[in-house]
C-alpha cells in the first residue's frame, strides 16, 4: 500500500493558504452556536445573553488555547507573528476551555444571571464542537499517538491511513478516538437533560468528568504532550476537571442549604 500524502491546504484566497484546519474548526464553533440556539430556545433562556456571552468568551478561549500551547513550546516561536500564526495549529484545547469559563463566568455575575443555567445549554454544544474540531488535527497530522504496525492501522478506513503515515511510520489515530468519546459525551449530556432528577450544573459537572476522563486516557498515548516537568500537562488538568465535577455533583446533589439554589422548574425535562 502508497497511500497518497494528506493535503492540509483546502484551497487558496487572494494567494493565501485556506487550511482544512480553519475551516474545521470554524464548522464546529457554528455547529456549537446552533446546538445551544436550540436548547436555549427550548429552556426558554433568552438566547441574545447566549449570544452576547460567546461574542466576549470566544476571542478569550481563542487566545487562551493559543497561549497555553506557546507557554509550554515557547523555545519554538520567535516573534509575535509566529504566536499570532495558528493556521497550522498550535492550540490546546485546555487553554481555550479556562479562557471560555472564565469570561463566560464574569459575564453571568455582571449580568446577575445563574451561570450554570446558562453553561448547562452551552456545554453540549461545546463538547460536539470538540469531536468535529479534531479532524481539523487530523488534517494537520498532529495529535496523533505512538507508532503502530501497518497490520493494526489497516483496521481502519483507507482515509484514516493516509493521514497517519507521517515520514513513512504509522501512528495511532488518537485525534479519531477523542472525536468519538467527545460525540459520545455529546450524546450522554443529551440524555442526563431528560433525567427528572438533574439538577442546574450537573450536566456542566458531566461534561467536566466525561471529557476529563477521555482526555486523560487518551493523552496517555500520545507523543506530542505538552509536559510539565516529567508530567503531562493535560492529564494534570484532566485530573482537575474530574475533581471540579464531583465536587459540583456532591453540592448540587446535597439537601439543605443548598437545596434552595436549585429550583424544581429549572430542573424541566429537555426534549431534544
Amino acid at each position: 500500500m502508497n497511500p497518497v500524502a494528506m493535503n492540509p491546504v483546502a484551497f487558496e484566497l487572494f494567494g493565501q493558504p485556506i487550511r482544512w484546519y480553519g475551516i474545521i474548526i470554524a464548522g464546529g464553533v457554528l455547529v456549537a452556536f446552533f446546538v445551544s440556539y436550540i436548547l436555549a430556545k427550548k429552556k426558554g433562556l433568552d438566547f441574545d445573553i447566549i449570544t452576547d456571552g460567546f461574542l466576549w468568551s470566544f476571542p478569550f478561549a481563542i487566545v487562551g488555547a493559543r497561549l497555553y500551547y506557546v507557554a509550554f513550546e515557547y523555545k519554538n516561536y520567535h516573534s509575535f507573528l509566529d504566536v499570532i500564526n495558528i493556521r497550522n495549529g498550535g492550540m490546546a484545547i485546555h487553554g481555550g476551555l479556562i479562557g471560555g469559563l472564565v469570561v463566560a463566568y464574569i459575564f453571568t455575575r455582571i449580568k446577575k444571571i445563574n451561570f450554570f443555567e446558562y453553561i448547562d445549554v452551552i456545554m453540549p454544544g461545546v463538547i460536539l464542537a470538540q469531536a468535529i474540531g479534531r479532524w481539523g488535527n487530523f488534517m494537520n497530522q498532529e495529535a496523533h499517538g505512538g507508532p503502530v504496525t501497518e497490520a493494526f492501522i489497516s483496521k481502519f478506513p483507507e482515509f484514516i491511513q493516509r493521514g497517519m503515515l507521517i515520514n513513512g511510520t504509522y501512528y495511532h489515530p488518537t485525534f479519531l478516538y477523542e472525536s468519538i468519546w467527545c460525540l459520545v459525551g455529546f450524546l450522554l449530556l443529551l440524555i442526563i437533560r431528560r433525567l427528572k432528577i438533574t439538577k442546574v450544573g450537573q450536566p456542566f459537572a458531566l461534561y467536566l468528568m466525561w471529557y476529563g476522563l477521555g482526555r486523560f486516557i487518551i493523552e496517555s498515548m500520545r507523543t506530542d504532550s505538552l509536559m510539565l516537568g516529567g508530567f503531562k500537562m493535560a492529564q494534570i488538568v484532566s485530573v482537575i476537571m474530574i475533581f471540579i465535577g464531583l465536587i459540583i455533583i456532591m453540592i448540587t446533589g446535597r439537601k439543605g442549604r443548598y437545596e434552595d439554589l436549585y429550583d424544581q422548574d429549572e430542573n424541566e425535562v429537555i426534549r431534544f
